[in-house]
């Protein structure tokens, strides 16, 4: 794409305007700087292309396309609040954007603060990444990925934007040592467990906001008896990313066997995921109609030192599971 004569600048205004429209009517987007990145960065720059699922395969959308309407219908889908998916290998989704609005509840639950310095893993097209730096600046950002030719590509699509934060090829699990300490970190790709590294790279009082079974964790780093802590709640929303490579698959146990109605609905199997190897498909059952059906917030996750473990209500309470090796 031509980005230094944007064809497309016009247009793409207008349609960012109406998707911004679209976040804040359904409830998002309370904070003005966030509305503001929203409003300016255009995100059709970071998807230059995507597939859409049609007919059993995917179908390559791309904004050089010389069909006219292919290519109106390349820039509304990159305003539309939906995914998109930018990078298949061996017909498997390997990276792609995330749904705009599910991104503005993930960075306003960040809660940063002018000044902060923050961590994202997972890199993507570089679209958060360059919302970020629209809030904080360049220098405040660093995001990381494993695969070169996703960085590479988030880089180029960041320089289109005007945004040059520190762009890393590496494993995110690892954090970014070099770049530490961090005051926030956020992650694009779903957990097993929280790697031991993130808190261990963040200040007190960091904040932590990543994709975790099928929910958003929002933790908070500090200091207890035995040393650093971290703890927080899911928020309400589900979330399904693409998960982090280099890292532990998220399990979930198998549900055979039980009734339709527990087996289709959302929370029953998210309380499945988060206590893989803890509980049996039965136990997951009775626990979670004893307990009304509990929604994603009422769970959450302590870690402490070694160990880490997700918990409803009360991380002292009755019913406590461990998470998954941390890791590195």
């Amino acid at each position: 794409m031509g980005h230094d004569a944007d064809r497309f600048a016009e247009p793409a205004a207008q349609a960012r305007r109406s998707m911004v429209r679209r976040i804040v009517a359904g409830g998002g987007l309370t904070d003005p700087a966030w509305r503001a990145a929203f409003e300016d960065v255009p995100r059709h720059l970071f998807v230059p292309y995507y597939f859409t699922a049609r007919a059993g395969t995917y179908e390559r959308l791309w904004c050089e396309d010389p069909d006219p309407e292919r290519r109106a219908r390349w820039l509304r889908g990159a305003y539309a609040d939906e995914p998109l998916a930018t990078r298949l290998r061996d017909g498997d989704l390997v990276s792609s954007s995330s749904q705009p609005s599910l991104m503005a509840l993930m960075l306003e639950a960040l809660e940063v603060a002018d000044g902060d310095r923050v961590l994202e893993i997972g890199a993507g097209t570089g679209y958060n990444a360059a919302l970020l730096a629209h809030r904080l600046g360049d220098a405040a950002v660093t995001t990381v990925d494993l695969d070169p030719e996703i960085t590479e590509s988030a880089r180029v699509h960041l320089a289109a934007a005007g945004h040059r934060p520190t762009v890393v090829t590496g494993d995110g699990a690892r954090g970014c040592p070099e770049r530490a300490p961090f005051d926030r970190i956020i992650a694009t790709c779903t957990l097993a467990s929280v790697p031991s590294a993130w808190p261990a790279q963040c200040n007190d009082g960091a904040r932590i906001v990543a994709p975790l079974s099928t929910g958003i964790i929002a933790l908070r780093v500090g200091h207890g008896a035995g040393g650093r802590t971290v703890e927080g709640r899911f928020l309400h929303t589900s979330a399904y990313f693409v998960p982090l490579r280099g890292g532990a698959v998220p399990e979930e146990t198998p549900a055979g066997g039980l009734p339709r109605r527990a087996i289709e609905n959302d929370l029953f199997r998210f309380l499945l995921s988060l206590s893989a190897g803890s509980l049996d498909a039965r136990e997951a059952l009775s626990l979670w109609e004893r307990e009304h059906r509990p929604e994603r917030n009422r769970f959450g996750v302590t870690v402490s030192g070694e160990h880490q473990w997700a918990w409803l209500d009360d991380p002292e309470g009755p019913y406590v599971w461990p998470l998954g090796s941390p890791g590195v």
